[in-house]
């Protein structure tokens, strides 16, 4: 069993910034591409930042010079620096991990997800 938890969203005013963690704990043998996604009630989930475990990147359009994301793979977590934070980034935000477990097979894990609320 592989978990992953979330932490650090919550309620922020438009400009302000906030720093997302997730972190992995369980059978994990390795962990390839993290990422976070997001996806508000009635609409489809969409991906905000991605990171390899080589470090490689990349971003949705919408986040784009306002979003960093970034792993510590020795603590089997990855982290979502926003800045610049507008109304429309209200969402729940997911992470997720392609793992490889110590039982030799590799897929997707989610975590359950924190809200970020931006006010006007």
């Amino acid at each position: 069993q592989v978990q992953l938890v979330e932490s650090g969203g919550g309620l922020v005013q438009a400009g302000g910034s906030l720093r997302l963690s997730c972190g992995a704990s369980g059978s994990i043998f390795s962990i390839n591409a993290m990422a976070w996604y997001r996806q508000a009630p009635g609409k489809q989930r969409e991906l905000v930042a991605r990171i390899t475990s080589g470090g490689s990147t990349n971003y949705a359009d919408s986040v784009k010079g306002r979003f960093t994301i970034s792993r510590d793979n020795a603590k089997n977590t990855v982290y979502l620096q926003m800045s610049s934070l507008k109304p429309e980034d209200t969402d729940v935000y997911l992470c997720n991990a392609d793992v490889r477990t110590a039982f030799g097979y590799s897929r997707p894990y989610w975590g359950q997800g924190t809200q970020v609320t931006v006010s006007p």
